[in-house]
């Protein structure tokens, strides 16, 4: 068997592929289990660095380190089959030099198995991006809001309100593209922006709040699913499972207590002589 027939996973040729064409469906995952789930329905599997605050409760990515997310990428390669899946570069791990940024991708390409990196930054990130591309490392890139420069912009807010401040994000856009990444993901930008881009550039746009004008979408899961405390205005909720866990847990914590424990209980009793 050839080494390309036994390739089953999409790749990021395959999605770069995809500008003006299937939208393409991404979500986050962070475990196996979620992660088999989500396979059956996704092309991109981003392991965010959003596992900060879903699993660890940190207000910010920022304190995300480089071994969380090869640990949870781990994860997720074992849980999947078909989609690509990309893991986050943390905070710290890239933004140095490109030599810095080539030795935290390979570390994750190499310990999580996974097709891709991505990293945030726009025009001050394209020299890193073409250095890790002409080196073999699929770069997704990420502009607009990006979360890990939080402690610089002050806060969570859109980009690109005003078409006044639409030029440096354009540039930002244009330059990761031109640096080589597969793909962009487009955050808390206003359609006519995220519009404006998709058009513009070469690569396929993933939006997240950035209107249905970009080429795909992606959410973080626990988001969709309601099992986050505080989630953007922009996700529509496709499931509401926090009350549905409290509640399991509720009723397992009083059968438990009043001693009712359901289950086989016969399985466990001694058998009599």
């Amino acid at each position: 068997m050839s080494i390309q027939s036994a390739i089953k996973r999409k790749t990021a040729p395959d999605i770069r592929a995809r500008k003006n064409g299937e939208p393409i469906v991404m979500l986050t995952s962070y475990h196996a289990h979620t992660a088999a789930l989500v396979d059956r329905h996704c092309d991109v599997i981003l392991v965010g660095d959003s596992l900060g605050n879903v699993m660890h409760g940190f207000e910010t990515t920022v304190p995300v380190t480089l071994d969380m997310m090869i640990l949870q990428g781990h994860a997720v390669m074992r849980g999947s089959k078909h989609a690509l899946v990309v893991v986050d570069m943390p905070f710290g791990s890239y933004e140095a030099s490109k030599e810095q940024a080539f030795h935290s991708a390979v570390r994750i390409l190499k310990e999580t198995h996974c097709g891709a990196v991505k990293l945030e930054g726009g025009a001050r990130m394209a020299e890193t991006v073409a250095f890790l591309s002409e080196r073999g490392v699929p770069v997704m890139g990420h502009i607009g809001l990006t979360p890990q420069s939080i402690n610089t912009l002050g806060s969570f807010r859109a980009q690109g309100r005003d078409e006044s401040s639409w030029d440096p994000i354009l540039r930002d856009a244009q330059a990761i593209s031109d640096a080589g990444a597969f793909s962009v993901v487009v955050e808390a930008v206003a359609e006519p922006l995220a519009r404006k881009i998709t058009e513009t550039i070469a690569i396929p746009t993933i939006g997240i709040g950035a209107s249905a004008a970009c080429d795909g979408q992606v959410l973080v899961l626990e988001d969709m699913l309601g099992l986050s405390p505080r989630t953007p205005k922009f996700v529509r909720r496709y499931g509401n499972l926090g009350p549905a866990i409290e509640a399991a847990v509720q009723g397992y914590a009083s059968d438990v207590r009043s001693r009712a424990f359901p289950g086989p209980e016969h399985v466990y009793e001694m058998k009599k002589s």
